[in-house]
């Protein structure tokens, strides 16, 4: 089994490149995914969250307030820590047992936003990160997301920097041309060096 830690700065082009992953046969675990999943309605991961920050962080519907939790963490990064001391040993242990029910023969991508920040790139036989020039993914998250361009500097400051990520990195496939492009130089990296990886891995454990 292949394990791939996937990553790469908001706005760059990670969940594209994790999807033709998937199409290309890995699974795929998002710990984005798995983030909300832990902080659910009846979860202790949700009690944790309003005992840390308050009644305030749920909506009418007793659901987590994402932008309003955003507004506080996204400004403080004190809190912040906070809220990943809450909802990362969750994600993690999730997403192990989904990484225990993979076929032995898997190539299991983890796409995780802060792997890098959170040290977890050393725990994967190859690091990918998909980035992007700051001033595009500034664009991007107006165009696509609706974010004025204080709030996206302000997200793109509490990430690592290019040069970090880069630093972490088995491969840096950078995401400046279209999305066909992204997808194809996925693909060929696929072929070239995930496959073959997996099947030397294989064949050395057999």
């Amino acid at each position: 089994m292949l394990r791939v830690g996937l990553t790469g700065g908001i706005a760059a082009g990670k969940s594209l490149a994790a999807r033709t992953l998937q199409e290309l046969g890995a699974l795929v675990i998002d710990a984005d995914a798995l983030a909300r999943e832990v902080v659910e309605p009846g979860t202790d991961g949700l009690a944790a969250v309003v005992d840390a920050f308050g009644p305030g962080m749920l909506d009418a519907e007793g659901r987590l307030d994402r932008p309003a939790l955003a507004t506080v963490v996204f400004s403080d990064e004190d809190r912040r820590k906070v809220l990943n001391g809450i909802v990362h040993p969750r994600v993690r242990a999730r997403a192990a047992e989904l990484e225990e029910g993979a076929a032995p023969e898997a190539i299991v991508v983890h796409d995780i936003p802060l792997l890098v920040e959170t040290g977890q790139h050393r725990n994967f036989d190859f690091v990918l990160v998909i980035d992007a020039p700051e001033e595009e993914r500034i664009r991007r998250m107006a165009a696509d997301r609706g974010m004025s361009e204080e709030a996206a500097r302000a997200r793109i400051a509490a990430q690592a920097g290019a040069a970090e990520r880069a630093a972490a990195a088995d491969v840096v496939l950078v995401n400046d041309g279209t999305a066909a492009e992204l997808v194809e130089a996925v693909r060929d990296l696929w072929r070239r060096r995930l496959a073959p990886l997996n099947e030397n891995m294989l064949a050395a454990r057999e």
